[in-house]
């Protein structure tokens, strides 16, 4: 497998390209939204476009996420980006950490610092880790994605053949959204490569073809839980619909207008962090305007949303295999870190029976998004999780 750094250079071309579609934007009709409760309002999303405009300056990010080491490879045909950082202390070992979607691998960069090198944060260089980041299949720049089929299970299989080439024969696995069911497939069919799994999401592996928890095996002091996963099924869920069935229409749009996508990402940015409408609906209250800004600008330079919605359909209809039929589905030992605002939050007992939990944290605040919105709390259960396995 052939390795060679990457560093990120968007053209001056694409950037002009952007400015020019920004300065003609052809606004919709919008009546009574300013509390979101048809979409994306329009006032601030209008804000957010200026900002884009005026003040956000893309050389300057572009420079901060090249401070990180970046590689591409190819496996199987599919391109692979990632980031690989070396821990600093006398005994680290590789973690690989997973994002999902609409993430970047850049939702990582407030806790790889204090993983790679945690003396530097306060902590001990006893808990340093080699961090692994790759970019999912089809997702910025593990593109242009030219394969079809390409979804969590078998990215699975490539991140084996991936930490292999680096040399990691036994590796740690974390993520949330997608990067969470790519960490449970690795500690289901590859257990025994597996230090352990460290998830903040949780759902079957099953998620397009089977059925989860039934409602009696929520807890008392779990309904909530229930509450929310079925108000998330029943109000939030449109956008997994429209993806499993027709991202490329979606993507003949998005693909085409910078303020559309923005407008499709800051969605959820806002719905499914710790700033929703029953927190104030401030979604400034964890992500700046130039992270929002951040990560659309990461899909749009890259022209990856298409490919990365169809990581939805890929996953409907190439539906989940066990590869073996014991019990727990997910071997490796796992710690379950659940943030109060996350979009879905299963029952203990049956995280309990599915996955070979080891450690189980109920967070004080945060939400779907961890790494970006509570990486300090994000780090601390990490390190404590793997000291013991170490």
């Amino acid at each position: 497998m052939d390795i060679e750094r990457f560093r990120i250079a968007i053209p001056d071309d694409d950037l002009d390209d952007l400015a020019a579609r920004l300065a003609r934007v052809r606004w919709p009709v919008e009546v009574a939204n300013d509390d979101w409760r048809y979409g994306t309002s329009g006032a601030y999303l209008r804000a957010l476009v200026e900002h884009w405009r005026e003040r956000f300056d893309w050389r300057a990010h572009e420079r901060a996420m090249n401070q990180l080491p970046h590689f591409k490879t190819a496996i199987d045909g599919v391109p692979i980006h990632f980031i690989h950082v070396r821990g600093a202390g006398p005994r680290p070992i590789p973690i690989l950490l997973g994002h999902g979607w609409p993430w970047t691998f850049w939702d990582f960069h407030k806790v790889i610092g204090p993983l790679h090198d945690p003396a530097a944060f306060g902590g001990s260089p006893d808990d340093a880790f080699d961090v692994v980041v790759p970019s999912l299949p089809g997702y910025t720049f593990s593109t242009p994605l030219t394969v079809g089929g390409i979804n969590f299970w078998r990215t699975a299989d490539l991140w084996v053949a991936l930490m292999d080439a680096l040399g990691y024969p036994r590796f740690a696995a974390q993520g949330g959204d997608w990067g969470a069911l790519v960490a449970m497939q690795l500690g289901h069919k590859h257990a025994e490569r597996l230090i352990g799994v460290h998830l903040h999401f949780v759902t079957t592996l099953q998620a397009f073809s089977g059925k989860g928890p039934d409602a009696s095996e929520y807890a008392a002091d779990e309904q909530d839980f229930l509450a929310g996963n079925r108000r998330f099924a029943r109000q939030g869920s449109g956008y997994a619909s429209v993806q499993a069935t027709r991202p490329q229409t979606l993507a003949h749009a998005l693909e085409d207008s910078p303020v559309g996508l923005l407008s499709w990402i800051l969605d959820k940015r806002r719905a499914w962090s710790d700033c929703g409408a029953d927190r104030g609906g401030d979604v400034e209250r964890r992500f700046s305007r130039d992270d929002l800004l951040t990560t659309a600008s990461l899909y749009w330079f890259t022209r990856s949303f298409g490919s990365s919605a169809r990581f939805y359909y890929e996953a409907a209809h190439h539906p989940w295999r066990p590869s073996h039929d014991r019990s727990p589905v997910v071997e490796a030992p796992t710690a379950v870190a659940v943030f109060p605002r996350d979009v879905i939050r299963m029952p203990r007992a049956w995280i309990a029976r599915y996955c070979n939990l080891q450690r189980y944290t109920l967070m004080p605040e945060g939400g779907h998004f961890a790494p970006m919105e509570e990486p300090a709390r994000l780090v601390d259960d990490i390190r404590a999780f793997f000291r013991p396995l170490r």
